[in-house]
Parts: structure tokens; C-alpha cells; sequence
């Protein structure tokens, strides 16, 4: 004689688990592109801000590692002629870091400048009206 029954067991997730699964989830759903009027002014002050410092913090550190090699090729590797060009070529690039960071900064505030002003007269006299 066949046995002919049917055995189905349910495990339904956990609470921990559903969070972890809706959080992976919400990682593959397409994102909203509607972006708030404070968000947007957050985004472009960081904008401006952060792009100048990442230029100058390129600058600084490829010219410190370009001193220090020469540096090591003088003290390490007895090359003085060789390491003084090296390190004075490093020092170029450390001491254009500042002025770099002052000029994009400021062609940044240009370019953002207005926008940024109407975001934020926009968002006082929204705050003002309430």
C-alpha cells in the first residue's frame, strides 16, 4: 500500500530577518529622484565645499610622497642630485595646495552661487509664512 500524504511545513521569518531583508531590499528598489529644497541646498554647499578640498588634499599628498621619495632617494640612496630635484618637484605640487583650494573655491561659489542663494531665500521665506 502507497502512502499518499502530503507534509508541508511553514517558517516564517523573524522580525530580525524581515528588517535585514527589507533593508537589502530597499538597495535594488529604484530610487526616488524628488529631492526636498533643503536637501538639494545641502548637496550643492557640500558640492562646492568638498570638491575644492579633495583637489587640494590630491595635491598636498602626491607632493608629500614626491618630497619624501626624494628625501629617501638622498639619505637612503646617496643620490643628492637626483633627490633634491625630486623633493623640489614634491614641493610644487604641496605649496600650489592652498592656492588651488582658494581657486575652486571660488569658481565653485560663482557657479553655484545664485542657485544656492535662491534655495536658501526660498527656504526662509517658507519658514517665515508658517
Amino acid at each position: 500500500m502507497e502512502n499518499k500524504e502530503f507534509n508541508y511545513t511553514y517558517v516564517a521569518p523573524t522580525d530580525e530577518e524581515r528588517k535585514e531583508i527589507d533593508r537589502i531590499r530597499k538597495q535594488y528598489e529604484p530610487q526616488k529622484k524628488t529631492e526636498s529644497k533643503m536637501e538639494r541646498l545641502r548637496r550643492l554647499d557640500s558640492l562646492v565645499r568638498n570638491s575644492a578640498s579633495v583637489a587640494a588634499l590630491v595635491l598636498g599628498v602626491v607632493g608629500c610622497l614626491l618630497f619624501g621619495f626624494g628625501l629617501t632617494l638622498i639619505l637612503e640612496w646617496q643620490k643628492i642630485v637626483l633627490g633634491v630635484v625630486v623633493a623640489v618637484l614634491g614641493s610644487l605640487p604641496m605649496g600650489l595646495a592652498h592656492p588651488a583650494y582658494a581657486l575652486i573655491l571660488e569658481r565653485n561659489k560663482k557657479k553655484y552661487g545664485k542657485e544656492i542663494l535662491r534655495l536658501s531665500e526660498e527656504l526662509l521665506n517658507e519658514r517665515e509664512e508658517k
